[in-house]
Order: structure tokens, then sequence, then C-alpha cells
């Protein structure tokens, strides 16, 4: 497969939400597995299709020690979510250079349509959860950033512009 250019940030398309896939085709397994070698080499523990510049709601997901549990997911949606939180240094191959610790709710059941095109109902707990609402939120047109205070969030974003320079 193909590792994809990953879009840099303030690229529009990381803040436009991405359109819904209607059916499953050989063309968006194509894109997942070369998402997956794009995660591969980042290295990540996931990667959403405006990351690479694809305008659908496809994710790929895998957070495992072993490389070897990767999820594929269109249209994902959280229908449940854990009261429990959890915190987790997140980051973006689109603003390289710079993290922020973030909370999320610790597991979250996702229901979404997998690589035959059925709909999936699934629970995904600790970094794994993570992941996958990190993901969830590209597909929104959201960064993990938008989930700090604005004053940490313009910290940040002023980091990551001196990072670049």
């Amino acid at each position: 497969m193909t590792v994809r250019r990953i879009i840099p940030w303030p690229d529009a398309c990381l803040r436009t939400i991405a359109a819904e896939v209607t059916e499953i085709t050989d063309e968006i397994r194509t894109t997942w597995d070369d998402m997956i070698d794009t995660m591969d080499a980042m290295p990540g523990v996931g990667l959403a299709a405006p990351q690479i510049g694809v305008m659908l709601r496809l994710a790929v997901v895998d957070a495992s020690q072993g490389r070897n549990r990767r999820v594929r997911l269109a249209n994902p949606v959280v229908v449940d979510a854990s009261a429990v939180m959890n915190e987790y240094e997140e980051a973006s191959p689109n603003l390289p250079g710079v993290s922020a610790k973030i909370k999320r709710p610790r597991g979250v059941t996702v229901e979404y349509l997998d690589e035959t095109g059925s709909l999936t109902r699934r629970d995904f707990v600790g970094l794994e959860a993570t992941s996958v609402q990190h993901q969830i939120d590209h597909l929104a047109g959201r960064m993990y950033f938008d989930n700090l205070s604005r004053m940490r969030r313009d910290m940040l974003l002023r980091k990551a512009r001196k990072t670049v320079s």
C-alpha cells in the first residue's frame, strides 16, 4: 500500500466536517490500507481520513502493543461513554512538535460500519477509547487542542508556530 502525505495545520480540511460513507467499496478498503501504512509510519495509534486530505468519515485505530488489532471504522459514532475519565498526552502529525494532556471518557461504545459494510457496535477502553474519540473529533473538523481552555490552546498554537518556524 501507500504512505500518504499528512495535511499540515492550519489547512481548511482539518476544520471541515467529513462526508458520510454510503457503502464500503474496494476504494474505501484501499484508503483504509493506506491510512494504516501512514499511521504506522508516523508512528501513531490512530488516523482519520481528513488528516490525509480524504474528506470521508473513515478512521483506523490500533493501540495494541503488537500493532496487530487494526480497527477500520466508517461513520463512527459514540453511542455511550463512561463517566470515568482518563487523561492521556495527545498529539497530531498535522501539528508536529506539540502535545497536551486531554481528559476523555475511559471507555466508549461506538457504532460504525466495518470493512464488510456491517453495522458494528464495539466497546473501546483506555488508550484505544482515547484514540477512537480523537479520530471522531477529526471527522467533525475538530483538533485535540479544541478540548483545552482558550489560554492553553493559544499557548500550544504559539509553541507550534515556533516549532515549525
